[in-house]
């Protein structure tokens, strides 16, 4: 089968999270198929801004950067409102941004409650709702990144584990809701990037040993799928694809 390499040129993408990690992978890579991109970032405005200055040198004028905490959904409206006056349009919506810690059950609090599933379930919900109209105008796409643990919960994350399980029926809901017009897909992703919280080798080692495949993945194995997801998949929403090496096939 022939490659497609239609470029998405003249398009509009938001990724939220995009200063660092796996978002700013996606970001360069929807920038080089010719999207004009929304960084949205929270804290991480000199990676962002640097991000958004490497973008701009290849093709200025493509990228427009947004700060919104996520876990106040009223900003949304305005959000938006900015992505509409950058180009007046928005094809796509990524969302990845992602709060990320361990809440062991016998010390969880509400205060951690409110954050995980802002970042995670809460925010992704009301920003779709509120792109909703754009996305519509352009037949667009939603991707949310999701995570293995949706199926089967990490111990010592059960907070974020129930928040990515929801996220997940999220995806799922959502394409039904947007449909016919907007389709709603998401992935998961196992070992790509290791956690920010230090880890022994040996630990490593012991999770690697749990996949199929004995390795860990890469940024570019999400960025394929998603951009599989948004160019290439007219026919395909309420889908999650599961790119962890196999893990989810083991005991």
């Amino acid at each position: 089968m022939a490659q497609n390499t239609e470029t998405l040129s003249g398009k509009v993408a938001l990724v939220t999270g995009a200063a660092r990690r796996i978002g700013a992978e996606i970001a360069r890579s929807l920038h080089a198929l010719g999207m004009d991109i929304v960084l949205h970032y929270h804290r991480s405005e000199a990676a962002a801004r640097a991000l958004g200055a490497e973008l701009e040198l290849s093709r200025p004028d493509s990228v427009r950067l947004i700060q919104v905490d996520l876990n106040h959904c009223l900003w949304f409206a305005g959000l938006i409102e900015q992505v509409r006056a950058f180009r007046g349009r928005l094809d796509v919506l990524v969302n990845n941004a992602s709060g990320f810690y361990p809440t062991p059950f016998g010390d969880a609090d509400e205060k951690q409650w409110e954050d995980l599933m802002g970042s995670n379930l809460k925010g992704p919900f009301f920003l779709t709702k509120e792109a909703a109209p754009l996305l519509r105008s352009t037949s667009g796409c939603v991707v949310n990144l999701v995570d293995i643990y949706a199926e089967r919960p990490m111990k010592d994350y059960p907070i974020y584990s129930i928040a990515k399980a929801g996220n997940a029926m999220m995806v799922k809901a959502l394409a039904r809701e947007l449909g016919p017009q907007v389709r709603v897909n998401g992935i998961a992703p196992g070992i790509v990037l290791w956690a920010e919280q230090d880890l022994s080798d040996h630990v490593k080692k012991e999770i690697l040993a749990r996949t199929v495949l004995k390795r860990a993945g890469a940024p570019t194995d999400i960025v394929r799928a998603l951009v599989f997801l948004v160019r290439d998949a007219d026919y395909i929403t309420g889908q999650i694809i599961t790119i962890d090496g196999g893990r989810t096939l083991q005991q």
